[in-house]
């Protein structure tokens, strides 16, 4: 096998799709996919919720334009493209969205395997070098993990979500990556009361829907800022996420890419857009114009504690400024707090020797999302994920997606014996 991806999500998913576009010489591929399906950010997709980018950032189209695999094909074979247009939006909803890459995911179903996941990567050496990868495989139809062989890997496994310090997930604390999975399994007694941390977007729309799905419902919206702030989503801010400003930021210094990512954080960290943000002061605004104070936004303030007890949870709450603390009591509690970015290391355990880390502990990437590695390892390693550090924020978001699947396509044609 010349190409094993590890991972199919819509990073490994544009990939599969531009392998069988441009056919490079001997790249046979294979997908494993931890998921019995396709599935991509499932416990999110709600009703109202809409992409935070135009559609015309698909899997395919700034790789190519023609590609049978664009969004406006999709809609053309789902019947849908003149109600589109008609529709006037350059955003389709996340739920229209996750079909559209369902729809791409069933057409090159052949290259992946479904319930399979990638325990570890082992080196293969010969004539002294490391010249092909193992992968050991565990699926659901077979007793023991089996091994498959590849003369390249490439690492999509997508973000890992985040809980605070001390705090674990149970059946009253979730994060929201779990949200809508999590609420089909809540009894009517625990809908009286919510707790939802963090600022950003995901924060917002649970808050949003929870407020609209438990109209009874006392919602507590906690978070250390003054108030949500707006996403810039400017036309000139936007073109952070242009392949050409992927290009500036691998070739500057450190000190630029630290400040390239701190003047820019706002276009994706810890920021709502801002016709939710309206829409949430409005909903509040209303409900305290009849009397009713559902939505209660507790800012500049810090979840320091949480304890479940007598079939509910205790969320102590430090107010900044003064240091104040305050027990909120509810039924649930839902972090909002962000994912970890992909680390290869602990996948790659033995092969991390052959692979180079810069002053900081961090893997060397090249341009090409190959890991850079010693002369004693010919097979490539690529990543998609896990490197902003040297392709700046838009590298674990759909943004740049089809031009990464392009620029791996070029460097596996490139380094594929011939």
């Amino acid at each position: 096998m010349q190409v094993a991806g590890v991972g199919f999500g819509p990073s490994n998913l544009a990939l599969a799709i531009a392998l069988r576009e441009c056919r490079p010489a001997g790249t046979g591929a294979v997908f494993f996919e931890r998921q019995p399906s396709f599935g991509w950010h499932s416990g999110m997709l709600l009703d109202d919720a809409t992409m935070q980018i135009s559609f015309l950032k698909d899997l395919v189209l700034l790789r190519n334009p023609v590609s049978s695999f664009s969004f406006l094909a999709y809609l053309h074979d789902r019947g849908r493209l003149a109600d589109f247009i008609n529709h006037q939006t350059l955003v389709p909803s996340r739920l229209e969205f996750h079909d559209y890459l369902r729809w791409a995911a069933e057409r090159v179903g052949g290259v992946v395997r479904y319930d399979s996941e990638v325990l570890a990567i082992r080196p293969v050496s010969g004539d002294g070098v490391v010249d092909q990868l193992e992968l050991v495989v565990r699926d659901g139809a077979h007793r023991e993990p089996y091994v498959c062989r590849a003369r390249n890997v490439v690492l999509a496994t997508g973000l890992r979500p985040r809980l605070p310090d001390g705090v674990r997930a149970s059946d009253r604390v979730w994060h929201s990556a779990d949200y809508l999975h999590r609420l089909a399994g809540l009894p009517p007694e625990a809908t009286g009361s919510f707790t939802v941390v963090g600022s950003g977007q995901s924060a917002a729309e649970i808050t949003n829907d929870l407020m609209s799905r438990f109209p009874e419902a006392t919602v507590h919206a906690v978070f250390p800022r003054y108030g949500y702030s707006v996403a810039d989503d400017s036309p000139f801010t936007n073109r952070i996420f242009d392949a050409a400003a992927v290009d500036d930021y691998y070739l500057a210094a450190p000190p630029v890419r630290e400040s390239l990512m701190n003047y820019h954080a706002n276009t994706n960290y810890s920021v709502v857009d801002l016709d939710l943000i309206r829409a949430l002061y409005r909903r509040q605004y209303q409900e305290r114009v009849r009397g009713v104070d559902r939505l209660r936004i507790v800012n500049v303030s810090r979840v320091r504690q949480v304890r479940e007890s007598g079939g509910g949870v205790s969320v102590d709450v430090e107010y900044l400024p003064t240091g104040e603390r305050t027990d909120l009591r509810s039924d649930v509690v839902v972090f909002a707090t962000g994912y970890r970015p992909l680390d290869p290391r602990p996948l790659l355990g033995e092969l991390m020797e052959f692979v180079e880390l810069d002053d900081d502990g961090m893997v060397r990437v090249g341009r090409d999302y190959r890991l850079c590695t010693s002369d004693k390892l010919t097979c490539g390693i690529y990543l998609q994920g896990g490197t902003e550090h040297t392709h700046g924020i838009s590298s674990s978001l759909l943004s740049t997606t089809a031009q990464r699947a392009g620029h791996i396509v070029e460097s596996l044609t490139a380094s594929t014996p011939q």
